[in-house]
């Protein structure tokens, strides 16, 4: 059975110094058998239909070809409808009813251990705040993005694995897409 699914890719857009047409990522998804593929904004949102058990290759193979096509290669965090439901449900700071202009989440390809988790200084950014909660980090950036400290080069190197950050419209935004996908399946079924 198939079900829906959030592909999130690190440093690609249209333009600059790794340009991806998202024309192009998302033939790149299709060929690889995602079903029902869109993608969202410029920057690597991509949501797609397949199988659990489908779902990595796919990934797996996109990586490939965006190395082979396009000379770079893009750092990929997938989530399937479910987890992308908790994470929205999860943030602690909605909770507390921060300004949601200041929202973000960051995804990890997977979850760290406690030692990585233990290297993390929750001064690093005055102002800044984040929480884990396994593969992802909420955080609230009062200043913006520009002015933290709170980076993707940090937490990678300090949690050892892959992260990209999403605006908390971003994450919404997908989820309703990728609620979309599971109609799509209900409507296939029938």
């Amino acid at each position: 059975m198939t079900q829906g699914y959030i592909a999130l890719l690190r440093g690609v857009n249209v333009g600059g110094a790794r340009p991806l047409p998202m024309e192009a990522l998302r033939a790149l998804f299709t060929e690889a058998g995602a079903k029902n593929v869109e993608s969202l904004i410029q920057s690597g949102n991509v949501v797609f239909a397949a199988t659990e058990a489908s779902a990595p290759q796919i990934l797996a193979d996109v990586g490939a070809r965006i190395m082979q096509e396009f000379g770079f290669a893009a750092p990929m965090v997938l989530r399937d409808a479910t987890a992308w439901k908790t994470l929205i449900d999860g943030n602690p700071f909605l909770a507390v009813g921060a300004d949601r202009d200041t929202l973000h989440a960051l995804c990890l390809s997977e979850t760290p251990s406690r030692e990585a988790l233990a290297r993390l200084d929750p001064r690093r950014s005055p102002g800044d705040e984040f929480e884990v909660r396994g593969r992802d980090i909420y955080l609230r950036l009062p200043s913006g993005v520009a002015r933290t400290k709170l980076t993707n080069a940090w937490f990678d190197s300090k949690l050892w694995v892959t992260s990209t950050l999403r605006n908390w419209r971003t994450v919404l935004k997908l989820s309703e897409l990728v609620a979309a996908q599971g109609q799509h399946d209900a409507d296939s079924e029938e």
